[in-house]
């Protein structure tokens, strides 16, 4: 019947359904983008995207002789987009991110993009996302995280979110850390039974009613700044808190435009106030000829609560307002400097020389408490936390007295003006002839000494490959010093996300008394500085070959400690393993499982072992060392390789790098350093004075 049908049609009708059945037949198949066409049609919907001008039509983005930049790659595979602080806006086209089958890691962080939140739920497998210092803004959705199974890190802060926090956050099983600091989310806070869940911040929201029992675990400080929450954890009584008279939205919402516009008045005349103030001390203390007064608030280290900390109150400003504070600090800086005087109580003026992290002054420093991070052979190390969340680590030098003030300021300079993704340059100064202040971005995540276990082979290699690109890029611009870093070691290397490393504490031996460079720098404890009191750049690659063996073997060095007391002589230990074929055997347990890849680890333990030759003759020289370690790979050369991570509440790495292969996580948060015993006495000034064991998280710049 319906071959009769059919042949009943009209001649038009039989055109008609003819033209389909074609069209349907021979209309070509979906066009699937390639990567680089993806992310090509990524750049495009950006604004300003000048920095990404290495992403070229006609390259390859991970496998050409140059990796198109903020690209994390994997055997020719992009895994994860790195495009954090150059100065991006527009649309984030996440249907073209949708063709990046391996995308696992997402950060947009320190840009300008704003409006909602991107639709990165569609991107179901992504295991972390940073999208923080940027203008997005709105409520989002409850469900919006309802399909992302995979996510782990989840860091929002420093936005314009306003509404409830989502409560599909609370069904992410795997969710390690979520930063939702420093916007406007408001209602409660629900509840998050997530065990696997390690870093919280919720401060400076509108949250309010009780904390709930399951974070109970989190410091008060993930909490402050909304004034509505209470609990046994801020020291609030919830019942008492419920009995005070409730206030209507709208008038919270006029008092807090109120208090803005107040906090701008007082803001703009403490200002002024300080300005006049200091200009009138100046004057005195010139009249009368006396010299600086020690730096009370610095000095006084019994002081209780001045050894509490520093927290640094900035107030938000446009655009407008930041340059006008610019201006005041220079010409107030030129007006207090020009002979060496100081402007306030003989303390002189605070140099910014990366503003990117806000605009602050040395009265916001005195004024604050601050966290002890730790001491060392340099002197002593505070986290400060702003008004507006970010972080700073004040270092307070006091054995840097070798040059002027302006050999100083041109030393210091040169540091602050480096920029590249494996280096921690300083982003401000203060001098005094006594003793220098040092501001660092803090680094949540810590340092390499204490997280060294957590990691595996991968992120293991990623991070010895990043400290390499580091020292590359040190000894490019500082090509006549003779020692460009000098202080290289596993406490002062951070790992910022994904476990990317960032070196720091460099470039500070021209600065150093004489008499406090063995004690300070561990340059200076290489075999020829012990021996005949000489260093060079062969003395950064001692330094190098010591972290190298200490990642591999997992040992604490006693080269570290420089008194025979505690910890494995890991250079004799790994030249006699070598030596008679036992290499692999020396590899810390924790990787030695990923047997196909002992070759490469031995490969790089015998690149260590090069660089830390007793022999500086016989030593790497830096960049050879930096080109055999590029070469080493996860798991020697062989096609279709792929990532297996051990893993770990602290994988970052390996969440960028197990596209391929669905993985069943077992956690395992392991703490401490295991080759150093409780029984190891570590004098003031050593490798391990700093950050003890309260919050792992702290382990921040050490000074030594």
């Amino acid at each position: 019947m319906a071959v009769v049908r059919l042949l009943l049609l009209r001649p038009y009708d039989h055109l008609i359904i003819f033209s389909v059945i074609f069209l349907v037949i021979f209309s070509p198949m979906t066009h699937s983008l390639t990567e680089a066409e993806a992310l090509l049609k990524l750049k495009n919907s950006f604004t300003n995207a000048q920095a990404l001008d290495s992403w070229v039509p006609g390259t390859v983005p991970c496998t050409g002789k140059t990796v198109w930049k903020g690209l994390v790659c994997f055997n020719g595979i992009v895994t994860g987009l790195r495009l954090g602080g150059l100065g991006l806006s527009g649309v984030i086209d996440v249907n073209t991110l949708r063709e990046i089958k391996a995308l696992r890691t997402i950060s947009l962080v320190n840009n300008s993009f704003s409006g909602s939140i991107p639709d990165f739920h569609q991107l179901g497998a992504l295991k972390a996302i940073y999208l923080s210092g940027n203008q997005f803004s709105g409520e989002i959705p409850s469900d919006n995280f309802a399909q992302m199974d995979s996510l782990k890190k989840l860091w929002l802060s420093d936005n314009k979110f306003t509404g409830n926090i989502p409560s599909s956050l609370c069904q992410l099983s795997h969710l390690i850390e979520l930063h939702l600091e420093n916007n406007q989310f408001s209602g409660t806070i629900p509840e998050f039974n997530i065990p696997t869940l390690v870093s919280l911040d919720l401060s400076n929201n509108k949250l309010e009613g009780e904390i709930p029992d399951s974070l109970s675990k989190f410091n008060a400080s993930s909490f402050s700044g909304n004034a509505g929450l209470c609990g046994e954890k801020l020291g609030i009584d919830c019942k008492q808190k419920a009995a005070e008279p409730p206030t209507s939205n709208e008038n919270a919402d006029s008092m807090d435009d109120e208090d803005d516009h107040s906090k701008k008045i007082i803001a703009s005349a403490i200002t002024i106030g300080v300005v006049l103030l200091s200009l009138v001390i100046w004057l005195i203390i010139r009249s009368k000829r006396k010299g600086e007064e020690d730096f009370d608030n610095f000095k006084k280290a019994n002081n209780a609560e001045e050894a509490a900390i520093v927290s640094v109150h900035v107030t938000t400003l446009n655009k407008k307002e930041v340059e006008s504070v610019k201006k005041v600090a220079h010409s107030a800086s030129r007006k207090g400097s020009i002979r060496g005087k100081s402007s306030v109580s003989g303390i002189g003026e605070l140099f910014i020389m990366n503003d990117e992290k806000g605009v602050f002054g040395l009265s916001d420093l005195m004024k604050a408490a601050a966290e002890v991070l730790g001491n060392g052979g340099l002197g002593s190390s505070y986290k400060a936390v702003m008004a507006n969340g970010v972080a700073v680590v004040v270092k307070r030098m006091r054995e840097m007295n070798a040059k002027g003030k302006d050999e100083f300021d041109a030393e210091i300079a040169k540091l602050g003006k480096l920029r590249h993704w494996n280096v921690l340059p300083p982003i401000a100064y203060h001098y005094r002839k006594e003793e220098k202040l040092i501001i660092y971005e803090f680094i949540p995540k810590g340092n390499l000494l204490y997280l060294l276990h957590e990691l595996n082979w991968p992120a293991r290699l990623r991070i010895v490959q990043g400290i390499a690109k580091g020292l590359a890029y040190l000894y490019t611009e500082f090509a006549s010093s003779d020692l460009p870093h000098g202080n290289l070691k596993s406490s002062n290397v951070l790992l910022g996300p994904d476990y990317e490393p960032l070196i720091s504490d460099f470039g500070f031996s021209p600065l150093i008394n004489s008499a406090n460079l063995s004690q300070a720098l561990f340059a200076y404890k290489s075999p020829e500085a012990i021996q005949f009191g000489k260093v060079s750049r062969k003395s950064d690659v001692y330094c190098l070959g010591i972290v190298i063996l200490e990642i591999l073997t997992g040992k604490f060095p006693s080269q570290y400690l420089g008194n025979g007391k505690g910890g494995t002589d890991i250079v004799q230990w790994v030249a006699s393993a070598i030596s008679e074929g036992r290499g692999t055997e020396l590899l810390d347990p924790e990787i030695s499982s990923s047997k196909n890849s002992l070759g490469e680890m031995e490969k790089l333990l015998i690149v260590g072992s090069a660089c830390a030759e007793s022999d500086p003759e016989r030593r790497l020289e830096m960049m050879e060392a930096i080109r055999r370690i590029q070469e080493v790979q996860v798991e020697g050369n062989r096609d279709g390789r792929e990532m297996h991570l051990q893993p770990s509440l602290r994988d970052g790495y390996g969440d960028c790098s197990t596209a391929l292969q669905p993985q069943t996580h077992t956690i395992s948060l392991k703490d401490g350093f295991g080759e150093v015993s409780a029984e190891t006495k570590l004098e003031s000034g050593s490798y391990l004075d700093g950050p003890g064991s309260q919050n792992a998280d702290n382990f921040a710049f050490p000074i030594s």
